[in-house]
């Protein structure tokens, strides 16, 4: 089934959906840790049965999305998509999409990474960041026995360092020795200014706990949005993949992600039968978070000058661009 048909599917999918009074329901994820240091608080995203709803995750900066806290579910089962977040994210930033995939029938999840949250910024989380594609393991675990859920088909997205998770997830092995030589080359790579930063795989112990075999063959399917990280890989891990990927690259450069080391550079280096590539001209990094209020601009001017591109154009603009990027996402999924 091509991705056109399978689209042409979907929409006619969401359009029975939509006929039962579908809305978006809601709950909160708490999942503790036995050790104590690291538990996730995240959302689940599911289609209900109730039409009333209250807007939910926004605030000054960004639009909320319509929810049913703790509303009964459809009956059936849901396939799930898992998200991981960027640096200094959190599990809000694609409820747009969460909201979109759930009108096509989909149950979504979201966790806060600790230590590369914007809740939480501990250095020693940072650190181990072989952790952020166990979050998203121990939050599969967690939702495998939910009857909601069809745990045969299971699938991820993550925004950039989320998109590191993800191709971690889908079996990229980290290789220190390889990227320690790529930043003896490019030390002005953003990337490898960052891991430096954060001490990560500066000990042995750590190299060992980074070159771990981190993947979960739970996944069926990964949407990778415009990552940061390709250059950790090694080169045969990437081309061992089998899971299908869809990549995106965002080419209106607003974070200082070279698209040559990394978007590109990753869709050389996969397998080309799993791999599909998009490079919208007008896409940035920053139009995978959600939409910008009116009054953004305005606010970010005032109070956080420096952060201002992340609402830039991200209104009507990106609202188009997220209409998109969900039924290309959707569509892929159901093609796997």
């Amino acid at each position: 089934m091509t991705l056109k048909t399978t689209l042409a599917a979907l929409l006619l999918s969401a359009s029975a959906l939509a006929a039962q009074d579908t809305t978006t329901g809601m709950q909160k994820l708490m999942i503790l840790d036995p050790q104590g240091t690291r538990h996730l608080e995240g959302f689940l995203w599911y289609p209900a049965e109730t039409t009333d709803t209250v807007p939910a995750h926004g605030n000054v900066v960004w639009e909320p999305i319509n929810v049913a806290p703790d509303a009964p579910a459809l009956r059936g089962v849901f396939p799930l998509v898992v998200f991981s977040h960027g640096m200094f994210g959190n599990a809000r930033n694609q409820a747009w999409l969460a909201e979109q995939l759930v009108a096509q029938g989909y149950a979504v999840a979201a966790i806060d990474h600790p230590g590369t949250s914007t809740f939480n910024r501990d250095a020693d989380h940072q650190r181990a960041l072989w952790n952020r594609p166990l979050d998203i393991s121990r939050l599969i675990d967690h939702l495998t026995d939910d009857p909601r859920i069809d745990a045969q088909h299971i699938y991820m997205a993550g925004h950039s360092l989320g998109g590191f998770t993800a191709v971690a997830l889908a079996g990229g092995q980290f290789n220190p020795d390889g990227f320690d030589a790529f930043c003896n080359r490019m030390p002005d790579d953003l990337v490898c200014g960052i891991f430096d930063h954060w001490n990560v795989a500066k000990t042995p112990e750590d190299r060992i706990a980074m070159a771990q075999d981190l993947s979960d063959d739970r996944i069926r399917a990964f949407a990778v949005f415009d990552l940061g990280g390709t250059q950790t890989f090694s080169a045969d891990s990437l081309g061992a993949i089998e899971s299908p990927m869809l990549v995106y690259g965002a080419p209106v450069d607003l974070e200082g992600l070279n698209l040559d080391v990394e978007s590109r550079a990753l869709v050389a280096a996969l397998p080309a039968a799993v791999t599909t590539y998009l490079e919208p001209e007008s896409l940035a990094h920053f139009d995978f978070l959600g939409v910008c209020t009116e009054s953004s601009l305005a606010i970010l001017k005032e109070e956080e000058p420096d952060d201002v591109f992340v609402c830039q154009d991200g209104r009507e603009a990106r609202q188009a661009e997220h209409a998109q990027i969900a039924n290309e996402v959707a569509a892929f999924f159901a093609s796997h």
